[in-house]
């Protein structure tokens, strides 16, 4: 199927060659006429030969593309996506009676780029990152309605704050397929409320749950702190591990409230819980030295863009000395960073900064990433974003 051509610059086909799947705006000789943001299109190279389809936009990134051939973009095609997707899921065991919570879609992970769906006990919550995912949505609602085993009776569509606010489409946080049923999911057998309507991202943030579950194996007996808490998923997986108190700590009175909810679904009327809404970088200035032996910073993306990659580091090494100088000989550090324009490398390297800075030792137990239903096109290296840590102070 050949749609509006984009014809590429000379010697600019070799990446699409590796099946990367972003054009940029810089690689673009010439353009058919009448092509408008959302289009689908097909990509030529300067000698004319097919490269594949996806969708336009405008900016850095002007095509993303879907194919490698010449296979039309229709339901159908989404359909065979999604499925696959699905059968990925189904084969890493996340589709459970215990589980209902997991990513289905993530994007160029699953040769979908521009599209996110995370499932929430029968509900999907999809968000477009690209006008022609936004343009496709009623096409991809329909067929998520159609995977197997009923997996998912309502969609519910939040792209407000995700789509680039230059392509003017004023989308609408809404259902397009369905309604609000309940907002309460399961995790490895832990229920949790989900706020998919204003809360952050998709409502929870599933990307962390084995490294949750590896949490849970070190909590027993310990005294843990959890900062930027969120919806507390760390907290009561710390509970169930048996930890002797945990205190979830959040900037947001309302983050503190769904984390007291959470513990409440779970531990009800469990007293080694408190939540405390206050700033990170305030509490532990205030807290005393050996009031947790485990610590977990997992906080927000402190560098969206590369031009704030310095000020990022900056504050992940003050954020992990803090931490590493207030934990007692033998306590455990579980620091993160969700930052994509951060790697692997900077982050550890900022952590290290912290350690050395605090003079104390510091062993590396565990580098973790992000989970398997998050996964990393080979292709698109990119797509690895989430980088953590477990570090054993002395």
């Amino acid at each position: 199927m050949i749609y509006k051509r984009v014809t590429l610059l000379r010697g600019k086909e070799e990446s699409l060659g590796r099946f990367h799947p972003w054009v940029f705006s810089g690689a673009i000789a010439r353009l058919d006429e009448g092509i408008v943001e959302g289009d689908l299109v097909s990509v030529f190279s300067s000698r004319g030969d097919l490269l594949g389809n996806g969708h336009y936009q405008i900016g850095s990134i002007a095509v993303r593309m879907l194919t490698f051939d010449d296979q039309a973009i229709d339901t159908a095609f989404y359909a065979a996506r999604l499925t696959n997707a699905y059968r990925l899921r189904e084969a890493l065991g996340l589709v459970r009676d215990d589980n209902n919570a997991f990513r289905l879609v993530h994007g160029e992970g699953d040769f979908l780029p521009g599209l996110i769906v995370d499932i929430y006990a029968g509900t999907a919550v999809m968000q477009a990152h690209s006008p022609g995912m936004h343009y496709a949505r009623h096409e991809i609602a329909q067929a998520l309605t159609q995977l197997p085993d009923g997996l998912v009776r309502n969609v519910y569509y939040k792209s407000e704050t995700t789509l680039p606010y230059m392509a003017h489409l004023d989308p609408v946080n809404d259902y397009i397929v369905g309604r609000y049923d309940t907002d309460v999911a399961m995790e490895n057998g832990l229920k949790f409320h989900v706020d998919w309507l204003k809360g952050q991202k998709t409502g929870f943030f599933v990307d962390q749950r084995e490294n949750r579950s590896l949490l849970e194996h070190y909590a027993a007996g310990r005294r843990v702190l959890n900062m930027f808490c969120y919806t507390g998923g760390f907290s009561f997986y710390a509970m169930r591990g048996g930890a002797a108190l945990v205190h979830s700590v959040d900037s947001s009175a309302k983050a503190i409230k769904l984390t007291d909810d959470n513990v409440e679904l779970n531990f009800p009327g469990d007293t080694r819980h408190k939540a405390v809404a206050e700033d990170a970088f305030k509490y532990l200035d205030n807290m005393e030295s050996g009031a947790y032996d485990l610590i977990i910073l997992d906080p927000p993306a402190f560098a969206k863009h590369k031009s704030a990659l310095r000020n990022a580091l900056m504050g992940y090494r003050k954020l992990n000395a803090k931490a590493i100088d207030k934990l007692p000989a033998g306590g455990l550090l579980f620091t993160f960073s969700c930052s994509q324009a951060v790697n692997k490398e900077q982050f550890r390297l900022a952590v290290f900064s912290a350690a050395a800075q605090c003079r104390r030792r510091v062993r590396i137990l565990h580098q973790l990433t992000q989970p398997a239903d998050h996964p990393i096109n080979i292709y698109h290296p990119e797509g690895e974003y989430l980088k953590g840590l477990v570090l054993y102070v002395e």
